[in-house]
Formats: C-alpha cells, structure tokens, sequence
C-alpha cells in the first residue's frame, strides 16, 4: 500500500536520498521515493505513520503523515 507524507526542508538530490534512505530502514518499508520540489515523499508499504514521521526527523527533517 503506497502513502503520502509531507516533507519539509528538502532541498536537493542528496536530501532526498537521505530520506529515502532513512525511510527504508523503517521495518514494514518497501520503497520510498522522496520529491523535493513537491516536499512529499511515496511510501511503499505498511510501516505506520508514527515510524515513518519520526525516521524523517532523525534524518533531520520535518515530516506530517
């Protein structure tokens, strides 16, 4: 199941990347492909939102589910 979280902060390439990264480590991520110009992230996958908003903010970012 694909979601939609908001991601504020993201400026380039490499901050998507870090998000990417950081949200695929979430246990239940399948895939996640950050855009910064739209500051929204697509989440493959079941992990819950809770997980997924606070993975954002360790990586250094803003995040609402």
């Amino acid at each position: 199941m694909a979601k939609q979280i908001t991601v504020e902060g993201m400026s380039c390439g490499g901050c998507e990347e870090t998000v990417e990264n950081a949200l695929r480590d979430v246990p239940g991520v399948e895939d996640a492909d950050a855009d910064n110009e739209t500051d929204s992230v697509t989440v493959e996958g079941d992990a819950p939102d809770d997980d997924l908003v606070a993975a954002v903010e360790d990586a250094g970012y803003q995040a609402k589910a």
